[in-house]
């Protein structure tokens, strides 16, 4: 990989890091619109880190998502409970950006650790631990 993909990965990761404190916040405060928008926007800059540090890259979120289910999910590289769990943020944010205004947007405490624990395995991904 070439020092700008390295570049381009790494940043990548640390807006996903960022992001993810941002939708903290946001639930914290009880946004939760923003909360789920923050939470689906820094999986999905893990998983373009992910993509980049394989040299694969989609301008569409949907091309995104089915690369990662593509090459990580259905080949076992990551669980499947994580392609359920990215796509149900999607799903989330989606409705939170463009639902009616009398949607509910279900995002818990629960959705921020496994999104902590999304972004962990797909650093682990990059940035094996050697042993």
């Amino acid at each position: 990989m070439s020092d700008p993909q390295e570049e381009l990965v790494h940043y990548r990761m640390e807006r996903a890091w960022e992001t993810l404190d941002e939708a903290r916040l946001m639930f914290s405060s009880n946004h939760l619109h923003g909360a789920a928008n923050r939470l689906y926007y820094a999986c999905f800059y893990a998983v373009c880190a992910l993509l980049a540090h394989y040299e694969m890259s989609s301008s569409k979120h949907g091309g995104v998502m089915s690369l990662f289910n593509q090459h990580f999910v259905k080949e076992g590289v990551v669980s499947n409970s994580y392609g359920k769990f990215y796509s149900k943020l999607f799903n989330s944010r989606t409705e939170g950006d463009y639902g009616d205004m009398l949607s509910e947007i279900e995002i818990s405490k629960d959705d921020l650790v496994g999104a902590e624990k999304f972004i962990t395995t797909i650093r682990e991904l990059i940035y094996p631990v050697k042993s």
